[in-house]
């Protein structure tokens, strides 16, 4: 890695997690492509590089694990998230069709009744914990509830999500608190997962009947069952907690969505880009590659800062600025190509409508005490955000 740019960052350190974005200037003012003398990686944090790799899953692959040690032994071979074309686009057309537009608009109803009974529940208590009390708990209702899992024990969603995100990282002193909860939570999951504990008519079910068919196996529906259901938890519980801060932090913009309800789905949507809930990921070399002057060489391990790509000036107008009137498309904070979040559709269901029933029935919503961080080595979230609401 001689001759090309470098950082000593640890971008996995508590210091830096807290508070990533100066850091992240720090690195695309490296180059295209530069190197973490920390791990002996590559890295790109700029958008022009970041959201091209991403996409193409030929070069960077996604098949020898998406975290810094390659496949973690502790995670059941997952059928998307680190496998490559050919394999991998037989669980993701199963999903694909699971989750599509029709199945969508049936879950809406449902969902919407929830947002509705959620903030109302919110606006009577007045100040609540905006992370356990709305960003936890209605994703944790609503989408586990369509898959078909039983209710009880589901706060073990948080725990597995938190590990898994955990394990793409180093070997730290995250990985290491989150391990224990993770792996326990583990086969409760896998129980809830089985075909004879999951709702006759919940989407799951869906999943088993692809087995059925012969287009997958009974033991792939079992572990494609299980992503999915994570997949539609970590991510949003992110999302809108991230989003629900930003809001909260810039009443003016807050003011703007109350006054027009109808920019929830697009508030959302820059709150994704603004603070991504995901905010690394890694990919593998499946060959020398040039990017920006510099040759990444084959079977080498490159960290894709997307978070650091959805505030890359290049590509954004002062992007440091939270504006629910912004045409965020294009961000990465879902990823992008064959590999992107398989919950994002539900993710973005389940944003548009929280944030339009607060829009409509909540005026102001405050902070009452700082907001706790959740540090995480891919995941950046809350752990507690304290506010007051006032009704509209």
């Amino acid at each position: 890695m001689s001759g090309i740019a470098s950082s000593p960052v640890d971008p996995f350190a508590p210091d830096f997690l807290i508070d990533p974005y100066p850091a992240y200037e720090a690195l695309r003012a490296l180059g295209p492509a530069f190197a973490l003398e920390r791990y002996g990686v590559w890295a790109m944090a700029g958008y022009a590089e970041v959201e091209p790799a991403l996409k193409d899953w030929k070069t960077f692959i996604s098949g020898e694990g998406v975290g810094l040690h390659g496949m973690n032994p502790a995670l059941p071979k997952p059928l998307t998230l680190q496998i490559d074309p050919p394999d991998h686009d037989k669980g993701r057309r199963v999903l694909g069709r699971t989750l599509s537009p029709g199945v969508a608009r049936k879950l809406r109803e449902t969902f919407q009744r929830e947002a509705e009974k959620k903030v109302s529940e919110l606006i009577d208590r007045g100040s609540f914990d905006a992370v356990t009390d709305l960003a936890e708990a209605y994703p944790m209702k609503v989408f586990p509830d369509a898959i078909g899992i039983r209710p009880d024990g589901r706060e073990k969603l948080l725990a597995w999500s938190t590990f898994v995100f955990d394990s793409f990282g180093p070997e730290n002193e995250m990985l290491a608190a989150s391990r224990k909860a993770g792996l326990a939570a583990q086969s409760w999951i896998m129980e809830c997962c089985a075909r004879d504990a999951l709702r006759p008519d919940g989407l799951g079910m869906m999943i088993y009947q692809a087995a059925d068919e012969g287009e997958i196996t009974e033991h792939e529906a079992t572990h494609l069952v299980r992503p999915f259901l994570t997949a539609g938890i970590d991510t949003t519980v992110n999302g809108i907690g991230n989003t629900l801060l930003a809001l909260a932090t810039h009443p003016d913009e807050y003011r703007k969505l109350h006054h027009r309800p109808e920019l929830a789905r697009n508030a959302f949507e820059e709150g994704l880009r603004y603070d991504s809930p995901v905010q690394t990921f890694f990919r593998t070399t499946s060959r020398d590659v040039e990017i920006g002057g510099s040759v990444i060489p084959a079977h080498r391990k490159v960290l894709l800062f997307m978070a650091s790509a959805n505030r890359d000036p290049a590509r954004w107008d002062r992007p440091d600025r939270f504006d629910v009137e912004r045409v965020a498309t294009g961000h990465v904070g879902f990823g992008a190509g064959i590999h992107a979040c398989v919950g994002q559709m539900i993710a973005r269901l389940e944003g548009e409508l929280i944030f339009s029933e607060l829009a409509r029935r909540v005026k102001t919503i405050e902070l009452t005490a700082e907001p706790k961080r959740r540090l995480n080595n891919s995941l950046r979230g809350l752990a507690s955000m304290p506010v007051r609401v006032a009704a509209a």
